[in-house]
């Protein structure tokens, strides 16, 4: 006589099963919880459990109405594919921003896949998507760090290292850090560094990348850009950008509101990609929110780094008037 052995059911399963019978049988939740012999509260924490794994992507499709109609003024306007996120004009910057950063941590996985070199900028925006990305292992991808993180105060590593672990995590990529500056002292420092093998190495990773993610930079926002408050630019630097007509930056990387950094002084010390190099990636997702950044992202329209914008409808009604 043989006895078989029963493998409990994981909890992955039974969130799978619960999303079969909720999204495509249409059963309610107190059905799904006597068919799983489960409580009510059961069915919903495994329901939670299917769309924060990715088991369950849901998408919404707008009709042509409001947020549809929006959305094709942007794209016929800056040629850029606009995912809106929903909300009243009230809404604080802060309650935008996270609302913005978890739309955009759940598109994300559409446009990241195997054998794909996505290259993050970091940022108080883009450290908010790290937060709410959905999980999706991949093979042969890799995660690249845009742009150096230390100061006179930090070296930045910790800061920077931790947003790109939640990348490479989540997809299960392997992550690049780049371990220089924000903004070098002297010009010719960085370019000496810049030819250092270990530095080339890391830099042909970013040229390589296909897919870019960053927010835009502005010193006017609530919730202020990372590096307008993390030690990284000094009271000279502001007058430089003031003398140059900055309106926003991209991976510290500055431009002005007709999208032209030429001639920009502190781009020259910069350590992120000059922008003609980012528009080379095929893929370029912005994700920002909040009205004070209206001056930045039209100027990153103007430059030509978008091609995916996920964005508060607040500011999309502001970029399209």
């Amino acid at each position: 006589m043989t006895t078989e052995t029963i493998r409990p059911v994981t909890k992955v399963q039974q969130a799978l099963t619960a999303a079969h019978l909720y999204y495509m049988q249409d059963l309610t939740m107190e059905a799904i919880a006597r068919e799983l012999h489960t409580s009510r509260s059961s069915v919903s924490r495994l329901l939670s459990h299917a769309r924060a794994t990715g088991l369950v992507d849901i998408q919404i499709h707008s009709p042509a109405e409001s947020a549809g109609r929006l959305a094709s003024v942007l794209r016929d306007r800056y040629d850029v594919a606009a995912h809106l996120v929903p909300m009243p004009d009230h809404t604080s910057d802060v309650d935008r921003l996270e609302r913005v950063a978890m739309s955009a941590g759940r598109l994300l996985g559409r446009f990241f896949d195997s054998n794909t070199v996505l290259g993050v900028a970091w940022g108080s925006t883009i450290s908010a998507v790290s937060r709410h990305l959905v999980p999706k292992p991949l093979t042969g991808a890799e995660v690249v760090q845009l742009n150096g993180a230390g100061n006179t105060r930090t070296t930045g590593i910790i800061y920077a290292s931790e947003l790109l672990r939640r990348f490479g995590g989540a997809f299960g990529a392997h992550v690049q850090q780049f371990p220089v500056p924000a903004f070098f002292d002297d010009p010719e420092t960085k370019q000496a560094l810049w030819r250092e093998r270990s530095m080339r190495r890391v830099l042909e990773v970013q040229e390589r990348m296909q897919v870019a993610l960053f927010s835009v930079g502005s010193p006017l926002s609530e919730v202020a850009s990372h590096v307008h408050i993390g030690g990284y630019l000094e009271p000279e630097d502001y007058l430089l950008l003031e003398r140059d007509r900055v309106v926003g930056d991209v991976a510290t990387v500055f431009y002005r509101e007709d999208g032209t950094s030429d001639a920009i002084e502190l781009n020259q010390r910069a350590s992120g990609p000059d922008l003609a190099q980012l528009r080379r990636a095929p893929r370029r997702i912005c994700v920002v929110a909040g009205l004070s950044k209206l001056g930045s992202v039209r100027g990153a329209l103007s430059a030509g780094l978008i091609t995916d914008l996920v964005l508060d409808e607040p500011l999309a009604r502001a970029l399209a008037s």
